[in-house]
Order: structure tokens, then C-alpha cells, then sequence
């Protein structure tokens, strides 16, 4: 068999392999088995954590590769292969300007793919985060007081809310920690929803991908990555073709980048039967 021209397959999960429903097509999980089988290598790179993350790659079945908290967690196969944990002093002045705003931190701990998350308690008028929490059950442990709670450096602070409160949230952190800390968006704009993920300086789904692929001697223009958001952008800017779902923020879909259908419409599927299967 000739060698795949995409040898790598970095893809984002949420609005990209999942459709809306959190299910997988069976389209996709043909195309996606018939890349494997092909000598294509197959990442997931994901904001999500360990838990959350290893039920999709269950889904999928064979080796579980992970790229997890946007860069700061990578699985290898099942196990820890590198881990970029924030400071936890960066992490307490994360939580400290985020009350500033009236937001609600939380803080992903656990650096061996625990997925523990610690709250104070989270307004209930933010609904994305108690929905979040919700179904994160039984990794939430809540506390008195975050600051004095956290005796470890974790992966990450997270912040979620309305898009208005999360967009002014931005700058104030950003502005508030400079370089000490990498601040990474995921906007929903079609339910009005943003998570903004406070990271070691390092961390990022495109430096996560270049590592992997200087670890499984893969080059930039081998690597096909597909993702919806604009934690993805640095990875599908970089990699040999990057592609954008059609469910994409609007804003991100004008910068240029080649555009696929939706995550309800086989987006994932149809890339890698044209790209990597040559099927039309």
C-alpha cells in the first residue's frame, strides 16, 4: 500500500466530531477506520479533560492519542505522555480578577487525567456552567474557598457564561496576567455561550500537534486537522490543510480557511473520504 499523503488527523471533538446530539455518525466512524486501516494516525485534540475525552475515544475504539485541556494534557496510547500544569499562584490571581468581573471560576485539577474540578458554587443563573457541572458528576468537589483549596498546580481556571460577559472577561484577564498565563476562547454563537481556558504560557492545540508530530516523525504538510473554534485556530493555520466546519463562529469562518459542512452533516466524514480516502 502507497503511504497516506495525510498521515496525521488532528481533530477537535465538540461541534466537529460530535454532532449536536454528542454522537458520532456512522459515516464518520467508517471514514475514520478506513483512514486507520489506510496508516493514518488519528489524534483527538480537545479542550475537554480526561473523562469527558476517553468516552468519545471509546466510541471510536483502538488507540486512545489525546491532546486534552487545549494542549496542557497529552495522552500517548492510554498513558501520560506530557503534562503543562499552570502555577498555582497564576491560578488563585485567574480566580481573584475573574470575581472581579462577578464570573465563576473553576479549576481543572488533577494532573494524571483525574478531572477533578473545584467550585465554591456557581450562580444559578449561569446555566452553562451548571449544566456543565452537572454532568461532570462525581468529579466536582466543592469548596469553602478556592484559594486556600488549592494545594496543587492544576491543568487550568475555566470561565463560562454569556458571550458579552466572557468577551469582556477577556481583556481584564488577559490584561491582569500578562504572560504568566495563556488565555484561550471557545464561542458558541448560536446559543450565545463562551468558555475562556486560563493555561500555562506554553500551551496550545497547534504547539501540542508540532510536538506529536517531532515525536511520530510527521511533517506539517502530512497533517490534515479539522476543528470549529478559535482554540482550533492555531492548529488548522499550521497544519498541511486545515479545515473549518460550517458550524464554525461566523467570524472565524471569513479568515479564510477551506470550509467543510456541519457537525450535523458529516463534515468530519466527507473531509477525510475527499482528503485522505480519495473518494471523490
Amino acid at each position: 500500500m502507497s503511504r497516506p499523503a495525510f498521515r496525521l488527523l488532528a481533530l477537535d471533538i465538540d461541534g466537529t466530531l460530535l454532532r449536536s446530539d454528542k454522537t458520532i455518525s456512522p459515516r464518520t466512524l467508517a471514514a475514520l477506520d478506513a483512514a486507520r486501516a489506510g496508516g493514518a494516525h488519528l489524534v483527538l485534540v480537545t479542550g475537554r479533560r480526561y473523562p469527558a475525552a476517553r468516552r468519545v475515544a471509546e466510541m471510536i475504539g483502538g488507540r486512545l492519542d489525546l491532546v486534552l485541556h487545549n494542549g496542557a494534557l497529552i495522552f500517548e496510547n492510554g498513558e501520560i505522555l506530557r503534562r503543562r500544569l499552570l502555577p498555582r499562584d497564576v491560578a488563585r490571581k485567574a480566580v481573584r480578577l475573574g470575581r472581579e468581573r462577578k464570573a465563576d471560576p473553576v479549576i481543572h485539577c488533577g494532573a494524571g487525567g483525574e478531572g477533578r474540578l473545584l467550585v465554591e458554587g456557581i450562580e444559578p443563573s449561569n446555566t452553562l456552567l451548571v449544566y456543565y457541572l452537572d454532568k461532570s458528576h462525581p468529579d466536582v468537589v466543592t469548596v469553602p474557598d478556592l484559594e486556600t483549596a488549592l494545594e496543587e498546580d492544576p491543568l487550568q481556571v475555566m470561565f463560562g457564561g454569556g458571550i458579552p460577559d466572557m468577551t469582556a472577561l477577556w481583556p481584564h484577564l488577559a490584561g491582569g496576567l500578562g504572560g504568566a498565563a495563556k488565555i484561550e476562547r471557545t464561542l458558541y454563537p448560536h446559543v450565545g455561550v463562551g468558555i475562556l481556558d486560563v493555561l500555562e504560557p506554553s500551551v496550545g492545540k497547534g504547539e501540542a500537534v508540532r510536538f506529536l508530530q517531532d515525536r511520530w516523525g510527521v511533517g506539517a504538510a502530512e497533517t490534515l486537522a479539522v476543528g470549529d473554534n478559535w482554540n482550533d485556530h492555531e492548529m488548522l493555520a499550521e497544519a498541511g490543510l486545515g479545515l473549518v466546519m460550517g458550524n464554525a463562529d461566523p467570524e472565524l469562518c471569513a479568515l479564510g480557511l477551506p470550509l467543510l459542512p456541519s457537525n450535523d452533516d458529516d463534515g468530519v466524514a466527507i473531509a477525510i473520504e475527499r482528503h485522505v480516502l480519495g473518494r471523490g
